[in-house]
């Protein structure tokens, strides 16, 4: 809840499936009141209960943990301390109270209880649901407003990289209670807004080249007179390349400049250079230091060489990979190594520079002939470093398909009326307020066209300005739902149709309605439930709807903080930037294909199969995967299968120099129980795990902690599940030990179940399905609709989960049911009005 102080915790999660946890929350002002003619006690079913195994310590003169049981005999207590309530559910329900070495309930008798309970919570909750929520105005986010403006004017300026981080709340950045707009960020809008307008008008603003530097994240170099099993001949896989992303402002020439350094055997064969973009190879070169004043006759040396190209790029967000090809292969025998088909001898007559002295040359052919005796590696050329500059020969004209956005009324073809500025401005408008304007709107943006032509500006710059204005309106930055007048002050009623295409399209798109949702809306036929369905299948085929694995995805499943996580170089060196870049890659496909192919949302937790790379599929150890080209591979016969065993979720629920079983069970519960458990008391000691890996197991630490009998509780939940996944280091890989110390990845739970490994805890997980779907169907809906969920908002959640699991957990079922329900469709009027 918005005032709560402990946090929203699982609302709709039955008992009997799921553990549930406190909810320490206050009733929201807009939530309906219970008024019952007469208040049962709950005596027959709770007070036996309490009496046996709970008053002794939770009475009005003990109240341990801060609990007095003996004020809540009353059943009006259920709706007014619900939070109490539910925890007292979750407690008894998962084993946790009474505590270990106290008399234990039967079975039937815990049933008894918390079914009692239940039924009061269901009460309360159908008396709440005809109460839809309330949405503040919702300022469209980074994402969103990017998105916006390439659809709405096909302008790639990407503008928003210049603005600050959105806050989160509830878990994502669309939540509109915490968007909120600074003086400063005004500013920014301000400037966004003339440089987006000039460059869908003018063309793109003329650029001074700068330079950008990119230096690799990388550990451990490759320089083995062997072929390491990661090994492709483009030399994508081998840290001794680079990775990185790189936003280009605008499409134009770039020169890409190598920085090189290491060393390769004496006379080997040139350098093989090469430069990717989005996966795709664009450039080769040969690089030979041998004939410049770098020569050494012990060696090919690279450091402080530079080597540069120039290539057109389009403007946007790419993906950067500078590598050194084919690196094993043209080596002299004595370190071609394992692969002997490969070996070169370079010829007798090796060239060495102009002029180079005889005695030199005699010197270096006999250290050349003793080299080929040798065995040891010395080769470990790299790049280190890469270069961006420009923009140089930029595109300055704009785009035919962003003047064909702006200038509908025929003025590019000699078409052009009196009347076409109220046509530009009405068209432009009705796009970008997501409505159609008011007579008063196009009237008031009309007039900055007759300004700016009274001044002597031509009809373009005049369009450019209006253009400007609408772009830093309210009604542009905001998504703004009018409530119907006249109208009781807080009376639920349907949003307009404008709304639902609004709200449908930033949901699944993170953008704007297309035309089809606009034309719907204004035929009032949107709201129609055939209709509806069909959009919204027609909306996730459409590729936009990559925005939704990419922004709920990357924020419920938290993939998006591997671009700041850091591992130990030390213990991970072979973690860098591409194997950051395809972890993430492989969730977003993995995401994507759930929507594309419509699966079970229940893959999320047991899919044996996923998406990767060569990268990839080497850290994995899975064979007969090579190249850049992500593909799907199916994962039977391997301990992976689903989110859980994503090298992505593993890293990001890791610290950087050891697994947590801890983050990781915390994680589990958050995100796929929606049971996050309460922040860790104060004054609790960390673990020592100065010995970890030599004279205990993180495990054996971890169960020295739960002795402790405030962290027990907790504990009790969260390490099982993560002990599950410990077979998988800090980022990702498999192993079997920790140190010295075996791997023992067994885990039970408070309500007595066990399981081994990564298998049987996703067994554990699927049995509860219905918990998941429960979780899913809150984060889910929580995004949809840019708020927090309200105890009002539970039947909701139920409804939903009811619906997919009828279908067999498709993933269209849960988008459906959502776009169908009560409260994306309806809201709460504005009591203040």
């Amino acid at each position: 809840m918005r005032n709560g102080n402990l946090g929203w915790i699982v609302f709709a999660l039955p008992v009997s499936v799921v553990p549930l946890l406190a909810v320490a929350v206050v009733m929201p002002s807009g939530t309906q009141s219970v008024h019952t003619k007469s208040v049962p006690t709950l005596d027959q079913t709770t007070s036996p209960f309490f009496a046996k195994n709970c008053i002794g310590c939770h009475d009005s003169k003990s109240k341990a943990g801060g609990l007095n049981l003996e004020s809540l005999r009353r059943a009006d207590t259920v709706n007014r301390d619900r939070d109490t309530w539910e925890a007292i559910i979750r407690k008894i329900s998962t084993g946790e109270m009474p505590p270990q070495g106290s008399p234990q309930p039967t079975p039937v008798e815990i049933r008894a209880t918390t079914r009692s309970i239940e039924t009061e919570f269901e009460r309360i909750d159908r008396i709440n649901a005809s109460n839809p929520g309330r949405v503040t105005a919702h300022r469209l986010n980074r994402a969103e407003y990017e998105n916006t403006i390439r659809d709405l004017l096909s302008v790639e300026t990407h503008p928003a990289q210049d603005f600050p981080q959105d806050d989160s709340g509830y878990g994502f950045d669309n939540n509109g209670d915490v968007l909120s707009l600074s003086s400063s960020q005004m500013e920014k809008y301000l400037a966004s807004a003339e440089k987006i307008a000039r460059t869908a008008i003018f063309g793109p603003e003329t650029l001074d080249p700068t330079l950008v530097r990119h230096e690799p994240s990388r550990g451990r170099i490759v320089g083995t007179n062997t072929i390491p099993a990661s090994y492709d001949t483009s030399g994508l896989n081998l840290p001794n390349s680079m990775h990185a992303l790189h936003r280009f402002p605008v499409e134009g020439e770039y020169l890409f400049r190598y920085h090189l350094e290491g060393v390769r055997p004496l006379g080997s064969d040139a350098l093989h250079l090469g430069l990717w973009i989005d996966g795709r190879q664009v450039k080769s070169m040969d690089f030979d230091p041998t004939g410049s004043a770098a020569f050494n006759p012990d060696r090919q040396d690279f450091s402080g060489r530079t080597v540069e190209c120039r290539m057109r790029v389009p403007a946007g967000d790419h993906w950067i990979a500078a590598t050194i090809a084919h690196m094993f292969e043209g080596l002299p025998v004595a370190y071609a190594g394992a692969n002997p088909s490969k070996r070169v001898v370079p010829p007798p007559e090796f060239n060495p520079p102009k002029n180079f002295p005889p005695e030199r040359i005699a010197q270096f052919k006999k250290r050349f002939e003793a080299r080929q005796k040798e065995i040891a590696p010395v080769n470990d050329a790299r790049v280190n470093a890469l270069e961006i500059g420009g923009p140089y020969a930029q595109v300055k004209t704009p785009s035919a398909e962003s003047l064909h956005k702006v200038f509908i009324c025929g003025h590019l073809h000699g078409g052009h009326n009196a009347d076409c500025a109220r046509k530009i401005i009405s068209d432009f408008g009705r796009r970008a307020f997501r409505r159609p304007m008011t007579p008063q709107e196009v009237g008031r943006f009309t007039r900055f066209v007759t300004l700016a032509r009274s001044k002597g500006d031509s009809f373009e710059e005049g369009i450019c300005l209006a253009l400007q204005a609408i772009l830093v309106s309210p009604n542009f930055l905001y998504r703004i739902e009018q409530d119907p007048l006249p109208k009781p002050a807080a009376e639920a009623h349907q949003i307009s149709q404008y709304e639902l295409a609004s709200r449908l399209s930033y949901f699944l798109w993170s953008s704007m309605p297309d035309d089809k949702l606009r034309d719907l809306a204004a035929h009032q036929t949107l709201r129609n439930p055939g209709v509806l369905k069909a959009q919204v299948q027609r909306m996730l085929k459409d590729p936009r709807s990559s925005a939704l694995a990419q922004n709920f995805g990357g924020q419920w499943l938290q993939f998006r903080a591997l671009e700041s996580v850091h591992p130990d170089r030390d213990r991970f060196p072979d973690f860098d930037d591409y194997l950051r870049l395809s972890m993430r890659r492989e969730t977003e496909m993995f995401f994507e294909n759930m929507i594309r192919d419509d699966r079970s949302i229940l893959d999320f937790l047991v899919g044996k199969y996923t998406f990767m790379n060569g990268r990839l599929a080497s850290f994995y150890g899975i064979p007969g995967v090579e190249g850049p080209a992500f593909r799907k591979v199916d994962l039977t016969g391997t301990p992976r299968g689903g989110i859980l065993t994503q090298a992505s979720v593993l890293t990001v629920t890791s610290y950087a120099n050891r697994t947590s079983p801890v983050l990781r069970g915390k994680w589990i519960l958050e995100n796929i129980l929606n049971a996050p458990p309460p922040a860790p008391p104060p004054g609790v000691p960390n673990l020592d795990v100065t010995t970890v890996g030599s004279e205990a197991s993180l495990r054996q630490q971890l169960e020295q902690h739960r002795k402790n009998p405030t962290c027990a509780s907790c504990h009790a939940r969260m390490d099982p599940l993560g002990f599950g996944l410990e077979n998988f280091d800090a980022v990702g890989a498999w192993r079997t030990n920790d140190g010295k110390i075996a791997i023992d990845s067994s885990g039970t739970l408070p309500d007595g179940r066990s399981f081994q490994g990564p298998d049987g805890l996703k067994t554990v997980l699927q049995a509860d399905s219905n918990a998941f779907a429960d979780c899913l169907s809150a984060k889910m809906l929580t995004y949809a609709l840019g708020r927090g969920l309200e105890r009002y908002d539970r039947s909701t959640v139920k409804g939903i989960t009811k619906q997919i699991a009828a279908t067999d957990y498709r993933f269209s079922s849960l988008v459906q049911s959502i776009v169908a329900s009560r409260p994306f469709q309806m809201r709460r009027g504005d009591r203040t009005q």
